[in-house]
């Protein structure tokens, strides 16, 4: 077959591939997403199946995990893959909206329906002129859930209820550090985390008080420190925490062995309103490619329905009001949830209320995690959060595309002239006479070229775009300049690229020498001819390897919790004192490494073993006939001889740790104050934290791939003149 026409055929598969996923669903077929696990998943796959009796429609029914869900979704639905129906939290529909993701539901929820449903989840799946976005489904909150055993009477007061005290047992226990759980704190003294106009509401009196009233509580310890969803529902569990804050999924999860009892959330005495948690409204939504879809309406209105509501609230809240009043066997769990609901207030469906989360949460370590309570400190820290807010926002831009067009077509014809230059005249004939060998390796070249290369170019192209997903504006090197300019402030103040580059710097040559010092060490002794049950020794020591990172990761952090974890009890036993792991930036950065050394030695061990096989017997011979000593023949034959299998090693390693994600976000997530990101995490926060400014998060991404690209080429020097 000629090397042409192999070319071709392979071309012409790829784009039948591609082609084929953009196929439109058959109309009797409909793709339904959703988060859901355990009954709530049980329930909705009964409903499906009864759907499909009924009506002969067939029903792809996916779960998406959760953290990835909104990402998975507007990825595919912009390529006209995905659901025709999908099942989220009404607060992304701002953000689904003004991404062009969803269509109209006025079939699907028209307005002769809404009697049917609570009226607080009626309104937020509505416009203000009327318009439907999705169809009421559930409703997830928080309550307070208490040991029946050790609270025989709900107190009627958060202050009655934090006042009584039990032996080695909290009265109270919750996410302190948490934006969501702390909002019916900052909802009583009558405040707001998102203001109007989209400015931010963190600030003045009602802040000032919510978080004042939080540090009394973890500082008298009738609340633990530092805890987060899973410590305190092992609290409960294990009987140390009298009462929680949580929603319907902690109490599915709990052992029939815990006795408890849901109720809403008992008033503030010192506070003039009573605490409104959070409201998340789960919607149905349709998909926008669903839009001329009837089927896909009715599918809509079915699972949703008064009918269907009875065998959904088996498992969940349900958004129908007539199924509370109409249903008697109910468990009283699912009727308290619903009743706090109901006094819930609903979270904004603004795209910046997302941007709130990180300054409100580190205004809230910082006043938690501070040595004394004084008014001026929570005065700084509730400024501080609010300057942050304001500077991460998008700027206005004003640079002129054309420019930029001009600059990159001048740049990529010098390019190319010294790259003509350059090349020797035996490259030509080279490369022709090779032709038909190329032709051979398209397939690959394509695939690579569609994998790798284009998300390549088009981060670098996103990069000179400012402002949110679909309301991008050129901004040339607008994004860099900021960058690199730290916006205006200080070189090495709060969320500089500078003081970032350090730190990673610095957390990649420790890691690194880390990795190489211990995973030398290991592959030696393991090396030694008398030394037994090597197989074992290894098998024990690629462990941590084999590992998933995320898990070591979490395992990790419990084990640095200051008052939970594995760490600070042995402490305890040796007769030292407690250390607040994530308070400072010294022992947050130390158990950031921790973590990460333990994950990769076992690959450098793994590499030296493999180079200490191939060291030449005879010249180790010859060192010891002329009377070196073991320290003299490692030194001066053994390493030189592993430099070369070394050095590639530690390049790959330092590319690792230079992008380790994983263990900064989940160990120390960045804590104190952000002190510990590193560039890769600061790029996420960028994208997903901080107004969703992806442009400004390619410029991070393209000025660390710029970073490792010329160390990995001084590297590559280096061998070739150490060589």
């Amino acid at each position: 077959m000629k090397p042409w026409l192999i070319a071709f055929l392979t071309f012409a598969v790829a784009i039948g591939l591609v082609a084929s996923d953009c196929k439109t669903a058959p109309k009797n077929h409909i793709v339904l997403w959703h988060a859901y696990r355990g009954a709530e998943e049980q329930a909705l796959l009964e409903l499906t199946a009864r759907y499909e009796a009924q009506t002969g429609t067939t029903v792809e029914v996916l779960a998406v995990p959760f953290l990835a869900y909104a990402s998975k979704l507007s990825s595919a639905i912009e390529r006209e893959q995905g659901p025709d129906l999908f099942i989220d939290a009404h607060e992304r529909l701002g953000s689904y909206r003004d991404d062009g993701l969803l269509a109209r539901a006025d079939d699907a929820f028209p307005k002769s329906d809404i009697p049917r449903y609570d009226t607080i989840a009626s309104a937020v799946a509505r416009d203000e002129d009327g318009t439907a976005w999705g169809v009421p489904f559930a409703l997830k909150g928080v309550a307070l859930i208490v040991n029946t055993n050790l609270v025989k009477d709900v107190p009627d007061s958060i202050e009655a209820l934090v006042k009584q005290r039990y032996d080695r047992i909290y009265p109270l226990a919750y996410e302190a550090e948490s934006a969501y759980v702390h909002a019916p704190w900052l909802h009583a003294f009558g405040g707001t985390m998102l203001g109007p106009d989209d400015s931010y509401g963190f600030v003045g009196e009602p802040a000032r008080r919510s978080v004042a009233f939080a540090r009394r509580l973890v500082s008298s310890g009738a609340v633990p420190a530092g805890a987060d969803g899973a410590l305190v529902k092992q609290l409960f569990e294990s009987g140390k925490a009298a009462a929680i804050i949580g929603g319907p999924g902690v109490v599915s999860e709990l052992p029939l062995s815990v006795p408890y009892r849901v109720v809403p959330l008992p008033p503030l005495h010192e506070a003039s309103l009573r605490p409104e948690p959070f409201l998340t409204v789960e919607l149905l939504f349709l998909a926008q490619r669903s839009a001329t879809r009837p089927e896909v309406s009715a599918f809509a209105r079915f699972l949703a329905s008064d009918d269907s509501a009875k065998t959904r609230v088996r498992a969940q809240v349900v958004a129908n009001s007539s199924t509370w009043r109409n249903t008697d066997a109910i468990a009283p769990h699912l009727r308290a949830f619903h009743e706090a609901a109901l006094a819930s207030r609903p979270m904004s469906t603004r795209v910046a209320m997302r941007a709130t989360w990180e300054p409100v949460e580190q205004a809230i370590r910082a006043v938690l995690r501070a040595q004394s309570d004084d008014a001026a400190a929570i005065d700084a820290a509730l400024a501080e959060s609010a300057r942050r807010f304001e500077s991460a926002k998008p700027r206005a831009t004003s640079a002129s595309p054309a420019r930029g067009l001009t600059a990159l077509a001048a740049t990529l014809f010098v390019i190319a002239i010294i790259a003509y230059r350059n090349t020797k005249p035996r490259f030509w004939s080279g490369l022709r006479a090779s032709a038909g060998a190329y032709a051979y390796v398209m397939h690959a070249a394509i695939a690579v070229f569609l994998l790798v290369v284009l998300p390549l170019a088009a981060g670098a192209v996103t990069s000179f775009f400012s402002g949110s997903r679909n309301h991008m504006t050129y901004a040339g090197i607008g994004n860099y300049v900021d960058i690199l300019t730290a916006r205006g402030g200080p070189l090495l103040g709060y969320g500089s690229f500078y003081r970032t580059l350090l730190v990673t710097v610095g957390w990649t040559l420790i890691n690194v020498a880390c990795h190489v010092t211990i995973g030398l060490c290991l592959a030696v002794l393991l090396s030694r001819p008398l030394l037994r049950a090597k197989g074992i020794y290894r098998t024990l020591l690629i462990i941590p390897w084999a590992v998933p990172s995320y898990v070591t990761a979490l395992a990790y952090k419990g084990m640095f919790h200051q008052q939970f974890g594995a760490v600070n009890a042995l402490l305890r036993n040796f007769g030292a004192q407690p250390v607040s792991w994530f308070s400072q930036f010294s022992t947050a950065f130390a158990a950031n490494v921790a973590t990460n050394v333990w994950l990769g030695f076992p690959f450098m061990m793994v590499v030296m073993l493999g180079a200490l096989t191939n060291v030449p017997k005879d010249v180790l011979e010859a060192a010891d006939i002329d009377g070196a000593t073991p320290w003299q023949r490692f030194r001066h034959v053994t390493f030189p001889l592993l430099l070369p299998q070394l050095a590639p090693a530690v390049v790959l390693g330092a590319v690792w740790t230079f992008n380790m994600f994983n263990v900064v976000f989940l160990v120390s997530g960045g804590e104190p104050d952000n002190q510990t990101d590193i560039l890769v995490s600061e790029a996420y926060r960028w994208a997903f934290t901080r107004h969703a400014q992806y442009g400004y998060a390619a410029a991070y991404a393209v000025l660390i791939f710029g970073i490792l690209w010329l160390t990995s080429r001084f590297s590559r020097r280096w061998q070739r003149e150490g060589a």
